[in-house]
């Protein structure tokens, strides 16, 4: 007996309610889709179905072996998708929401897996936030913390946490808070994002700290908090991730360092793990490599350079 096809037979059946529908869908007859079924049910020694003239309904063990089989049914297509996906290129268009940080950081590796895979379309869709994958038409989107759509797959990718930044222009001008307190007293550039925006979170030695920042200047793009930060307006809260590089070319200094900000996961999610186009799922497994690649590098205290520490005082 063919155990994953006797498997699918039965997860046919009780889908469509009918052994005779099912011997139609796999052009065979009722008594061999019967005869498959009484061997399954020899091969667990349980029943499966309560048979009447009327009426086709599963057992208990019926019930207990419906979950089991869709498991399988499904571990196993992905296995043979995975496969199938080493034997031929991706080809056709990827829908990926991006934060614009992420977005900024990704922008060469993404040409670079383009280059390597000619038949690949990416379309990015460039954002702070992402709910509704359907309506947006996304493949998959990397959003920090848990969505709200309980039905979604989500994949961890790392946590994220956020620089307190500023341009030397603004330091030579006003100096530097050396705790968050010190915030209060200079201009700090808010990216709005809602109700709670202006209010920055610092761990403390006694807890952690609100800060209700204030300045005269705030935007609802991280990309356009980031110019402001850099042309001097004053002192901004930016992804570590899209300021790292700022910070390595000393075009910002990171303020506070012994005062970290409220760190979040974040994840990749998408629609279904079912039937998985290999170029998504390409495209998948290249943004899990980055961001690990990605936190491997802030995780390293190097990353941040000596700059950080001339605005300590």
């Amino acid at each position: 007996m063919d155990l994953l096809r006797a498997l699918g037979i039965f997860v046919r059946i009780v889908e469509t309610g009918s052994f005779s529908a099912v011997a139609r869908e796999t052009n065979t007859n009722h008594s061999a889709v019967t005869r498959l079924i009484g061997q399954l049910e020899a091969h667990y020694g349980v029943r499966l179905f309560h048979r009447t003239t009327r009426r086709l309904g599963l057992t208990d063990d019926g019930e207990n072996l419906l979950g089991q089989a869709r498991h399988v049914l499904e571990v196993t297509t992905e296995l043979e998708d995975a496969l199938r996906s080493n034997r031929r290129l991706p080809t056709g268009r990827v829908r990926v929401g991006l934060p614009v940080g992420a977005a900024m950081l990704l922008t060469a590796p993404f040409a670079a897996l383009l280059a390597r895979y000619p038949g690949l379309t990416l379309d990015l869709v460039v954002r702070d936030t992402f709910d509704d994958l359907v309506e947006e038409r996304l493949d998959v989107a990397l959003r920090l913390g848990q969505p709200p759509d309980a039905a979604l797959v989500t994949r961890a990718v790392g946590t994220f946490g956020f620089a307190t930044v500023a341009a030397p222009t603004y330091l030579e001008r006003h100096g530097a808070p050396a705790e968050p307190a010190d915030l209060l007293r200079h201009a700090c550039i808010v990216h709005d994002t809602g109700a709670a925006s202006a209010h920055w979170r610092y761990t403390v030695p006694d807890g952690s700290a609100d800060i209700e920042v204030s300045g005269t200047f705030r935007a609802n793009d991280s990309e356009i908090v980031r110019q402001a930060v850099l042309a001097g307006h004053g002192i901004g809260r930016l992804p570590e991730a899209m300021a790292l590089n700022d910070i390595l070319a000393a075009r910002l200094y990171r303020l506070l360092p012994d005062f970290p900000s409220e760190r979040r996961q974040a994840f990749l999610i998408y629609p279904s793990r079912q039937h998985l186009p290999p170029r998504t799922r390409l495209v998948i497994d290249f943004l899990v490599e980055r961001f690990a690649a990605l936190n491997k590098r802030l995780a390293d205290e190097r990353v941040w350079g000596e700059n950080e520490t001339v605005w300590l005082i």
